[in-house]
C-alpha cells in the first residue's frame, strides 16, 4: 500500500466533535471547591474530515463551509480561524488490487501556503471548486467563533461513466468506531472505505465485514496503517472472496482516530456516499425518503449477542403505517439483514421508524436505506443512514436556488422547529421560517431561500419545542434525464458542550 499525505483543511472549519471538559483544582490556600449546575457553552475548537472525491476525471466537486451566526444574529468579534488549505499531496493512497480510475494522470502537488477556502465570519458560506480525480482528502480545525456548529459539505457531480451521479457527504468528525450497513461486495458494486487521519501520528484501523450469514473472514482488513495527515481508501471486495448484496462494514481503530465514509458505485444505479449510521441503539429513525422513490431497501445489523426483533413503520404525511408484508424485521445476531420495501412511499414522502417489537427488550441495532429514483437507464441511488435528532441545532451546508427538500419527522411527540436560510455565498439576505411537525408524521417542505440569493446557502434547523425531531435534506440536480440526488441527515451539530461550574468552599477549613 502506497502512502501519501493528505490535504489539510487548515485552520478552521472543522466539524469535529469536540469534547469539552473543565478541570477543578484546589486553590493555593488549600480550600476545596464544589460544583454548581453545569452550563452549556459554545465549543472553542472543532475538527473535520472530508474524503478524497477520487472518482473520475469527469468529477466536479464543490466544497461548502459554514458556521451559523451567533444567537444574537451579530457577527462575532473574537478572533478565530477558518481556512481550508491543501498540503503537499493531491491524492489519497489506494488499496484496491491495482485498480485506478485515473492511471494516466500524474499526481499534482499543491501549494501548502495558498488557502483554498477562507471562511471569514459566521452566517455566510464560503465555497471552493475542484475538478478531476486527483482532489485530495481534507482535514482541518475551527477555532473561536467559527467553531460552534461548523459544518462542511462535499458535493460532486459525475455526468457519465460507472461513477456517474450526484455524490454528497457532510464532512465528518474523527472518531474510533463507525458502522456502515448497506454496503456490498456484489459484482455490480464497487464500494470503497475512505479513511482519513487528521493527526500528526499514524493511525491503525481494522475493517470487519458482516454478510447475511455472519462474519466475512479476512486478514487483509486488519491493521491498516493510515499515515499522519493522510487518507487511505480500501476496496472492500478485495477484503473477502465472498460476494454479498448486503454487507455491514465496521471500522475501528487500534491507535489514533480517523474519519470514515463509504463511497458506493453501482453499474446500473450510479454512485453516492454512505455515511455512518448512528451508534447502535434500540430505536432508529431514517428520515427523508423521497416521494418518487422507485426502490427502497432496508439493511440492518445487530452487533451484540442477541437477535433483534423490530417493528417497521413508515411515518408519512398523515401518520404511521406498517408496510404490507414487512411489518416486522428479525435481525440475527452479527448477521446482516436486508429487505426490499419496493414501492414503500406510494407517491408520498416519508421516514422509517424501527422500534423494538417487544417493549421490554430493546436490542441495539444499526441500519441504513438504499434508495433508488428513476427507472431503467435513468436510475440514481442515494443512502439514508439512521440518525440522531436535530437537538439544539443542525445544518445542511450546500443548498441551491432550486432542488432542496427538507424532511422533518417527529417519531414521538409533536415538535416545532425554526429553519434559517443563511445569506448566500455571493449575496442574499437570511430568511427564517417555523414548521410544526405533528406526532408520528413526516413533513417534507421546500425550504426557505434567502432573499436575493446569489451562490449557495446553508439551512440551519433549531428545535423550538416538543420533539425530538429528526431531519434530512435531499438535494436534486437533474442531468441528462436522470434525477441525480443525494441525501444528508441532520443530527445535532454538538456546537455546545456541558461545562461544570465550580466555586471555592472555605467551610471545609473549619474544624
Amino acid at each position: 500500500m502506497k502512502s501519501t499525505s493528505l490535504s489539510l483543511i487548515a485552520g478552521a472549519v472543522a466539524l469535529a466533535a469536540v469534547t469539552g471538559f473543565a478541570a477543578v483544582t484546589a486553590p493555593d490556600d488549600g480550600a476545596t471547591t464544589v460544583t454548581k449546575s453545569a452550563a452549556r457553552l459554545p465549543v472553542e475548537r472543532s475538527s473535520l474530515l472530508c474524503p478524497a472525491p477520487g472518482l473520475s476525471d469527469l468529477a466536479e466537486t464543490q466544497y461548502t463551509s459554514f458556521t451559523p451566526a451567533a444567537k444574537s444574529g451579530d457577527a462575532a468579534e473574537a478572533a478565530g480561524t477558518a481556512e481550508l488549505s491543501s498540503s503537499t499531496a493531491a491524492k489519497d493512497d489506494e488499496k484496491d488490487s491495482g485498480k485506478s480510475q485515473s492511471k494516466d494522470k500524474k499526481t499534482k502537488k499543491a501549494d501548502p501556503d495558498k488557502p483554498v477556502v477562507l471562511l471569514k465570519k459566521p452566517g455566510k458560506p464560503a465555497t471552493a471548486e475542484v475538478s478531476g480525480a486527483d482532489a485530495p482528502a481534507l482535514v482541518g480545525t475551527a477555532t473561536g467563533p467559527l467553531a460552534p456548529g461548523w459544518t462542511a459539505q462535499q458535493t460532486t457531480t459525475v455526468e457519465a461513466g460507472d461513477s456517474r451521479g450526484l455524490l454528497g457527504v457532510s464532512c465528518t468528525a474523527p472518531d474510533t468506531d463507525f458502522w456502515f450497513p448497506a454496503a456490498s461486495t456484489a459484482k455490480s458494486r464497487e464500494d470503497y472505505v475512505h479513511l482519513t487521519n487528521p493527526d500528526d501520528t499514524a493511525a491503525v484501523a481494522d475493517i470487519e465485514l458482516y454478510g447475511p450469514d455472519g462474519t466475512l473472514k479476512s486478514d487483509v482488513g486488519e491493521g491498516i496503517t493510515v499515515p499522519a495527515s493522510s487518507g487511505v481508501r480500501v476496496l472492500i471486495s478485495t477484503l473477502t472472496s465472498k460476494a454479498a448484496d448486503d454487507v455491514t462494514v465496521h471500522v475501528t481503530t487500534r491507535t489514533g482516530r480517523v474519519g470514515a465514509v463509504v463511497r458506493s458505485a453501482d453499474s446500473k444505479t450510479g454512485s453516492d456516499w454512505l455515511a455512518a449510521s448512528t451508534e447502535p441503539t434500540g430505536t432508529l429513525v431514517l428520515p427523508g425518503i423521497p416521494a418518487d422513490a422507485t426502490s427502497v431497501r432496508l439493511v440492518a445489523f445487530a452487533p451484540g449477542e442477541d437477535d433483534a426483533d423490530l417493528t417497521v413503520k413508515l411515518l408519512g404525511k398523515t401518520g404511521a403505517i406498517s408496510p404490507v408484508g414487512h411489518e416486522d424485521l428479525h435481525v440475527k445476531s452479527r448477521m446482516t439483514a436486508g429487505v426490499d420495501l419496493k414501492n414503500l412511499t406510494r407517491g408520498e414522502p416519508g421516514s422509517l421508524l424501527l422500534s423494538p417489537a417487544d417493549d421490554g427488550k430493546a436490542t441495539p441495532v444499526v441500519a441504513a436505506l438504499r434508495v433508488v429514483r428513476g427507472k431503467g437507464a435513468n436510475q440514481e441511488v442515494g443512502y439514508i443512514p439512521a440518525t440522531g435528532p436535530v437537538g439544539a441545532q443542525a445544518t445542511a451546508a450546500d443548498n441551491r436556488a432550486k432542488g432542496s427538500v427538507l424532511s422533518l419527522t417527529a417519531p414521538g411527540a409533536a415538535g416545532t422547529v425554526k429553519v434559517t436560510a443563511s445569506a448566500g455565498s455571493k449575496g442574499g439576505t437570511p430568511v427564517t421560517k417555523t414548521y410544526e411537525v405533528p406526532a408520528g408524521t413526516t413533513v417534507a417542505v421546500t425550504p426557505p431561500v434567502p432573499a436575493g440569493l446569489k451562490g449557495t446557502y446553508a439551512l440551519t434547523v433549531e428545535t423550538q419545542s416538543g420533539g425530538p425531531v429528526h431531519a434530512s435534506r435531499t438535494l436534486t440536480i437533474p442531468m441528462g434525464g436522470i434525477p441525480m440526488f443525494t441525501v444528508q441527515t441532520l443530527p445535532d451539530d454538538r456546537g455546545t458542550v456541558e461545562v461544570p461550574a465550580a466555586e471555592q468552599d472555605l467551610s471545609v477549613l473549619d474544624d
